[in-house]
């Protein structure tokens, strides 16, 4: 008997720690956990900073790149601030 209660008691304690554990992911605040895109809008405004330091236009293609790179920027932003709040 004592080994079915000990069981049980596992059981339980097993479960209070799988919910414990999604209640401190759940904590964390959203900014925390925006790692992934924190890096993406950094390699991108690497990657303007880089255009800005190369030599004339490309033919336009510099400018249009630059561009992109801002409407990414912009998009990335708006994806966390959307996680933040949701």
């Amino acid at each position: 008997m004592s080994q079915m209660k000990t069981r049980r008691e596992l059981g339980l304690i097993a479960t209070g720690a799988v919910i414990a554990s999604g209640l401190v992911v759940a904590a964390k605040p959203a900014a925390a956990i925006q790692a992934n895109m924190d890096h993406a809008r950094a390699a991108l405004e690497d990657a303007m900073r880089d255009l800005r330091m190369a030599e004339d236009d490309k033919g336009g293609h510099k400018g249009k790149a630059m561009q992109l790179i801002q409407q990414a920027i912009a998009e990335v932003n708006a994806g966390i601030e959307f996680a933040n709040t949701h």
